[in-house]
């Protein structure tokens, strides 16, 4: 494909058969990573995504044809005589004059009336974009995802790839408008055309084994729960928190990997919530939903559960007397007026403590200087090296152990041979949930030992090991052979 393609005639090939010709107009979106999208010279309310890669030709096409027989319901909403298209979904796939599916045609959505929706989620970006403060605006929004992830689930589509920055929210609106639909992971009619990308931080536990085209409901059930959950809460994302101990620091897919929910019904053993999370102000079947979406064990809430959830939040909200923004669920009262409270205080009490001077080691900080500071820096990287070379020296002892074991054990042969093969099968099962047990503890303290590709090998090689030695200290293959006739 040129760079230049304004000007350039396309077969648009509609759902019903029917095909006219369109013309490319000006260049409007440089696109990602699939393509760019042009003005129709022809049809204002349409424009045209081109693909970057003609050679997924073949598979563009089946994917876009799955996509225009089988469309979610969702039509645009007119509001003031102003139409909002809420799904950029494909209207007609572009064949250029050599049969090649080049693109699609996809109604036009005025990016520059809508922003992304984690610009929603913190009170400081939303003063920055001028963006309406009012919390019922996020609910609301809350419930245009549900409902739009709710009509792909009804046509078999899954997003996979959800997060608040794939999706967009009109300023004035907060209705949804969704973008890039042609990266969804779609249902056909003889299989399935799976989605190509997923974002850490809304990946489900359960997923972080499998690949994307392995991915569907239960993906976008999980990063549904956790999109609301920040809308709700302010932008904090379910799984952060404040962690117990500072020498256990993880990112967040770990967190996610080991169910560490925070807010949940009980504490969680590795964080507490966020100091300024309105959890506990929520309504209660929403912490009930919450707890299904991520602690372990639950069936997760589908999209359709949500929306008539949050449909049935935003017709039962009480208006905050103190602040006209604010509305709240229960009889506890305005979780947002609690937590202005409780930031009010923090800052009085930070600039309490900006007027008392401040000492290091009985130094104040203008006796600090830069020299002091690159030393401290440099001890901190040689004691890092030193943890590395602990590791790597570790891991060597490991491997030579467990590979002398057999000789290891051969002075106790009989001992172990008489205890019998039961007790010795015990025994390899506790040797193995002590390695396990061992490298969980010391995780955080040596380096090698946080990749799980690693951690997994070592404890593989040690079980192998540990079977062969066993093996020709009982002498099995001897005693095997003198069973055959």
């Amino acid at each position: 494909m040129s760079e230049e393609a304004e000007n350039k005639i396309y077969n648009a090939i509609y759902a019903d058969g029917h095909f006219e010709k369109i013309r490319l107009g000006a260049l409007i979106n440089k696109g990602g990573a699939a393509g760019k999208i042009y003005l129709n010279a022809d049809n204002p309310q349409l424009v045209a995504k081109i693909f970057h890669n003609r050679k997924k030709s073949a598979t563009n096409r089946k994917k876009l044809e799955s996509m225009l027989l089988n469309r979610p319901n969702f039509p645009p909403v007119e509001k003031d005589g102003v139409k909002y298209v809420q799904i950029a979904w494909p209207e007609a796939l572009l064949e250029d004059e050599d049969g090649f599916c080049v693109g699609y045609l996809m109604p036009f959505i005025k990016m520059e009336d809508a922003v992304s929706l984690d610009h929603l989620m913190q009170k400081a970006i939303r003063k920055k974009l001028k963006l309406p403060e009012k919390y019922a605006y996020r609910i609301f929004a809350a419930y245009n995802v549900a409902s739009m992830v709710a009509a792909l689930h009804k046509c078999g589509h899954y997003i996979v790839d959800m997060k608040p920055s794939n999706v967009t929210v009109y300023k004035s609106t907060m209705l949804v408008a969704m973008v890039d639909c042609d990266g969804f992971s779609i249902k056909g009619e003889y299989g399935r055309f799976p989605a190509e990308f997923v974002s850490e931080e809304y990946i489900y536990p359960e997923g972080m084994e499998l690949s994307c085209d392995e991915m569907g409901e239960e993906q976008d059930k999980f990063a549904l729960a956790v999109i609301i959950f920040k809308l709700l809460n302010e932008g904090i994302h379910p799984f952060s928190g404040v962690p117990r101990k500072k020498d256990t620091m993880t990112t967040i897919q770990n967190r996610i990997e080991q169910y560490h929910y925070a807010y949940g019904l009980w504490p969680d053993s590795y964080q507490a919530p966020h100091p300024y999370s309105i959890h506990e102000y929520f309504d209660k079947k929403t912490l009930e939903l919450f707890e299904r979406a991520f602690a372990k064990g639950q069936e997760r809430p589908s999209a359709h559960e949500w929306q008539e959830h949050l449909w049935n939040l935003l017709h039962n909200l009480r208006q905050c007397k103190k602040n006209p923004n604010h509305v709240y669920f229960t009889t506890k009262g305005c979780g947002l007026c609690m937590v202005e409270d409780k930031f009010k205080g923090t800052l009085s009490e930070i600039k309490r403590q900006k007027e008392t001077p401040v000492t290091i080691r009985g130094m104040g900080l203008e006796e600090l200087d830069g020299e002091k500071v690159r030393r401290e820096k440099e001890e901190k990287q040689a004691r890092n090296q030193k943890l590395f070379y602990a590791s790597m020296a570790g891991a060597v002892l490991f491997l030579l152990f467990f590979g002398f074991l057999y000789k290891i054990l051969e002075v106790w042969q009989e001992s172990i041979v008489n205890a019998g093969i039961g007790l010795q099968v015990l025994g390899l099962v506790l040797v193995m949930m002590l390695i396990n047990h061992a490298f969980k503890r010391f995780y955080a303290y040596l380096p090698i030992l946080k990749s799980r590709a690693v951690t997994q090998m070592l404890q593989v090689y040690a079980l192998i090991c540990m079977i062969v030695a066993l093996v020709f200290l009982n002498q099995l293959p001897t005693d095997l052979l003198s069973l055959a006739p």
